[in-house]
């Protein structure tokens, strides 16, 4: 790909409609969305792509709303990144890998992994009926660049390699002080967006409260990109008798064993990202600040995971987050607002943050093409989104804290799972059929009696309490279950049936009837 050229300091304008400092993908697509509506933009970005991030996994709901972006504010550019198929046949140049689904395997400490005739230590999830209409991991160094090189044609003005110094609130207006080399340059702003992820430049600037979630554990992480991954598929520990509803690589595969878990997300050009989460007992085990040794020491407590890494190369250092989960106490101000990424990091053990952070950007952009020119309406809708934006988030780490404490108790992880995917499923199905208000909130979190049930089965296996299976999940998903979830015949492997779907059509305020041909017309249930 082409380099991405700033501007430099004394080129930028004095004021701008919108400030967006950070340029992930977050900061860049809502900067795109910008420009489409209108409004003069200056992306900021502390390094220079392409760089290394992480937050690489997409799922449906996620392409959903890039697609949905893509079409509303006229964005034909961005659209191919909706689908694996789409993305290949536009930019097969931009690291990308195949996401059919989420894989995740039940590892024992000093054991070999041994597949059972009841699957009860596996658990995969399909996501798509077809390589065509797939999810995608996202090659971020290449993403990220390429969404700011679209930005910058949209218009939007971009400097690297720039600090804010400074961010001074005034009337209806924030003056930032950047500052680059040698260089500063005072800039206003009617809205300064902060996309710079956790703990980021407002957090810092602002010295706000960090708020630890509810039950949460505290975790580390380590993790790098590799090559020469053994794929399962060529490793007899996972060798099948049966079809898999997809191929288990083709997807964010997950190792989970007592006290984290590990992803591993194959790009399409050999390189595959990869890391493990720890608890705090686990991270003191391993030594995680001995960075190359902890590593070592992970491969050799997991023999599995040993096997399937034991030709792997880094071909980046590893990186040690010394803490996982993060969140601040205040998410908005006057006239300015953090995005989710930069509000709260929650484990991406089922890719949250991402559609997270766009529904954040979609909520805003509406704000924006509504109320732009009524200053006190458009105050208080920035204030709503950052109220939405924590509820989510304490809502979504609710539930993960709950699939932590269950990591050592895999048939009651695989089971209280199915919250997130009846969710995640109807979500994508109520917006693709014009029902968006019936979930209108991430993991259906204003579904009350769906979220009372999440947060009771959370409390049981945070106090230890594994009672439970799959039959007591099932009634507490069955509003939102139209995907043939929790269903004990089908042992812990879920494929995508549309038949599913018409069969629960009335929870989607069709008849079977109406929601058939609809189906069958659809680009996007085509298998």
């Amino acid at each position: 790909m082409e380099s991405l050229i700033s501007k430099r300091l004394n080129q930028v304008a004095s004021s701008y409609d919108l400030v967006i400092v950070g340029s992930g993908f977050g900061g860049a697509i809502l900067a795109q969305v910008a420009r489409s509506l209108g409004k003069s933009v200056l992306l900021v970005e502390r390094l220079q792509h392409p760089r290394f991030a992480i937050g690489e996994s997409t799922s449906p709901l996620m392409n959903l709303l890039v697609e949905e972006l893509a079409h509303r504010y006229h964005l034909p550019r961005l659209l191919p990144l909706a689908t694996y198929g789409a993305w290949q046949a536009a930019y097969p140049e931009i690291g990308c890998g195949l996401k059919r689904g989420f894989s995740y395997y039940a590892q024992e400490s000093g054991k070999p992994f041994r597949k059972t005739s009841d699957r009860t230590n596996e658990l995969l999830v399909a996501a798509s009926p077809n390589d065509v209409l797939a999810d995608t991991h996202w090659l971020r160094a290449d993403v990220d660049q390429f969404l700011v090189k679209e930005a910058v044609t949209l218009g939007a003005d971009y400097v690297d390699l720039t600090t804010v110094s400074c961010v001074t609130f005034e009337n209806d207006q924030t003056i930032l002080r950047l500052e680059k080399g040698n260089d500063s340059v005072e800039v206003r702003a009617r809205l300064l967006i902060d996309a710079t992820g956790p703990h980021g430049f407002l957090h810092r600037f602002l010295e706000l409260e960090e708020r630890e979630f509810e039950g949460y554990p505290r975790t580390q992480s380590l993790y790098s990109h590799f090559t020469h991954l053994r794929r399962t598929s060529e490793m007899p520990e996972f060798a099948e008798s049966a079809a898999p509803p997809y191929c288990p690589d083709d997807a964010a595969l997950h190792h989970v064993y007592e006290g984290g878990w590990m992803w591993i997300l194959p790009f399409n050009n050999g390189v595959t990202s990869a890391g493990f989460i720890a608890n705090e007992t686990l991270s003191e085990e391993l030594k995680l600040e001995d960075k190359a040794g902890a590593w070592r020491r992970f491969m050799e407590r997991f023999p599995t995971i040993g096997a399937q890494f034991a030709d792997a190369k880094e071909i980046l250092p590893l990186v040690h987050s010394k803490r996982v989960p993060f969140r601040t106490s205040q998410v908005v101000g006057r006239n300015w607002l953090m995005l989710p990424s930069a509000a709260f990091f929650i484990d991406p053990l089922f890719s949250t943050g991402m559609p997270l952070t766009l529904l954040g950007i979609e909520r805003l952009a509406r704000l924006i093409g509504s109320d732009w020119d009524n200053a006190r309406a458009f105050q208080e809708g920035l204030e709503e989104i950052g109220r939405i934006t924590l509820l989510e988030g304490d809502n979504t780490a609710r539930f993960v804290a709950g699939c932590h404490a269950a990591m050592g108790h895999f048939p009651q992880f695989a089971a209280y799972s199915m919250f997130y995917f009846a969710a995640a499923s109807f979500s994508e199905m109520a917006r693709r059929l014009d029902r968006r208000t019936m979930v209108t909130r991430y993991l259906a979190a204003n579904q009350t009696a769906f979220t009372a049930d999440l947060h009771r089965f959370a409390n049981k296996t945070l106090s230890g309490d594994f009672d439970f299976g799959l039959k007591e999940i099932a009634p507490c998903i069955e509003r939102l279950n139209v995907a043939g979830l929790a269903d004990e015949s089908k042992r812990n492997w879920y494929g995508v049936d549309l038949n599913d779907v018409i069969h629960n059509a009335a929870k989607l305020d069709y008849t079977p009837e109406e929601l058939t041909p609809i189906l069958a017309d659809a680009d996007w249930a085509q298998c």
